[in-house]
């Protein structure tokens, strides 16, 4: 390469990296479209309505574990081996959860499905900063958005036709066996490839922090696997009388923002200007997105009668939009800036939380949630591979590890309490007698307020990158 101009993520000396971390994230695609359009089935299948918020936040919840297991991991011998091992674990979950009898096995799965899930996460941030430059960050995870797009066209019709003409447990053993088969595609692209931390000019040295190495990462780890059963435990008291499932919500909400404090930027729930308000604003959006999208398929099955196969139209269109505005924001994402960013996301957001709204009131076409649910989509495309860049932006080769573990954790952990306290509202607390009216008014005051901390995220150490 002759400068920094001529570098991109396809040269001679990425692309093998750029090829097999990409298959990686178009298998986790699949298995998350997957897994969004057949959980109504599977929670029929399985007798187990009461725990179908579960099955979803349960994922995201020990995803927090598995994320700042591999934060500390890669921070101290690099990301080959968690990511390995990450892999492994995702693998090893999907094999639970397809060859499950009962919803509680099922949960199983997911568990540990979650643990390899976040780990992978923040092992592929990790590699990213070690091997492609600043200037390429907006590039590779724009590719990162663009694998979503054959799984989104294909990946929620698929997995509706697998369940209706054959089986759900097949959309889950299949991406089990294509995983493997990605696990070996990877280790061949990394093999010989250094992935140790260069100190880089300008970097500032990180204070000395008080206690252990070892006793920091056990406090920590100990701190994410409270967040985790906490987590879960949100989602079970959907399946306790009102009386009882509410409070221990609550509390277990409570806990959860006591135990993030530490795995977070100081400033995070309080929104404090650039990082922090970057960190806290992946969790809330996350969680508005995901906890209103689980209910998208389950509202055109149980209202509309559509059958799995169309269902997972909506999600198509979505994972389209976010694939799409995400290489709009690769392109031209440093000239809009932040704040501009995070406007058209709140909008595009809140526009398609609204139309879903409208029909879960109305009763009417159901062709809108299709359409409103793709400009969701679109708004999470302009934001997600914004934040990304932004948290690398405000990182050093000292701390990679764990702010990427950072806006990891907020995103799963704002997910996972949201899809479950989402999941809670439906069964236990109904508006005008219906479970989908409380889930997205509950997703669309999120996303409102999702704009206290995006306004406040800046741009970067240098202004506008």
């Amino acid at each position: 390469m002759s400068g920094p101009a001529a570098a991109t993520i396809w040269d001679r000396t990425r692309i093998g990296i750029t090829i097999g971390t990409v298959v990686l994230i178009f298998l986790a695609a699949i298995e998350a479209l997957a897994v969004t359009t057949v959980m109504p089935v599977v929670a029929d299948d399985l007798h187990g309505q009461a725990l179908f918020a579960v099955a979803f936040s349960a994922t995201l919840a020990t995803g927090v574990i598995g994320m700042v297991a591999v934060g500390a991991w890669s921070d101290r011998s690099g990301p080959r081996a968690p990511l390995y091992a990450a892999v492994a674990l995702f693998a090893a979950g999907l094999l639970v959860s397809g060859f499950a009898l009962d919803m509680h096995t099922f949960i199983v799965g997911r568990l540990i499905q979650g643990l390899g899930a976040g780990g992978q996460t923040v092992a592929l941030y990790v590699v990213v900063a070690r091997i492609y430059p600043p200037h390429l960050h907006g590039r590779i995870f724009a590719a990162y958005a663009a694998a979503w797009v054959v799984p989104s066209m294909i990946g929620p019709f698929l997995a509706g036709a697998v369940t209706e003409f054959l089986h759900w447990r097949w959309t889950f053993l299949g991406v089990a066996v294509l995983t493997a088969a990605a696990f070996a595609l990877v280790a061949a692209r990394l093999r010989g490839v250094s992935l140790a931390a260069d100190a880089t000019e300008g970097d500032e040295p990180e204070p000395p922090a008080s206690g252990s190495p070892r006793g920091r990462v056990a406090l920590r780890m100990l701190l994410a696997a409270v967040v985790a059963v906490c987590a879960v435990t949100v989602g079970f008291a959907a399946d306790a009388p009102a009386a009882l499932g509410v409070p221990l919500a609550l509390g277990a909400v409570a806990l959860i923002a006591a135990a993030l404090l530490p795995l977070l930027p100081a400033g995070t729930l309080r929104a404090a200007p650039a990082l922090p308000s970057v960190v806290l604003m992946r969790g809330i959006a996350a969680g508005a997105f995901f906890a209103a999208e689980a209910y998208v398929p389950k509202l055109l099955i149980d209202r509309f009668e559509f059958s799995p196969t169309f269902a997972g139209l909506a999600l198509t269109l979505a994972a389209l939009g976010w694939s799409g505005a995400s290489a709009v924001q690769g392109r031209y994402g440093d000239a809009l800036g932040s704040i501009r960013i995070t406007v058209l996301a709140v909008a595009l957001m809140l526009a398609g939380v609204g139309g879903v709204l409208i029909v879960s009131i109305a009763e009417s076409s159901p062709w809108i949630v299709v359409v409103a649910w793709g400009l969701a989509g679109a708004g999470m495309g302009l934001l997600y591979p914004r934040l990304t860049v932004l948290t690398l932006a405000y990182s050093t080769t000292a701390n990679e590890g764990f702010n990427s573990s950072a806006l990891s954790i907020s995103d799963s952990t704002g997910s996972a309490v949201l899809i479950a306290v989402a999941g809670l509202g439906f069964t236990l607390l109904p508006v005008g007698g219906s479970g989908y009216v409380t889930v997205y008014l509950l997703a669309a005051a999120l996303v409102l307020l999702s704009l206290l901390p995006g306004l406040r995220m800046g741009d970067g150490p240098g202004g506008r990158r």
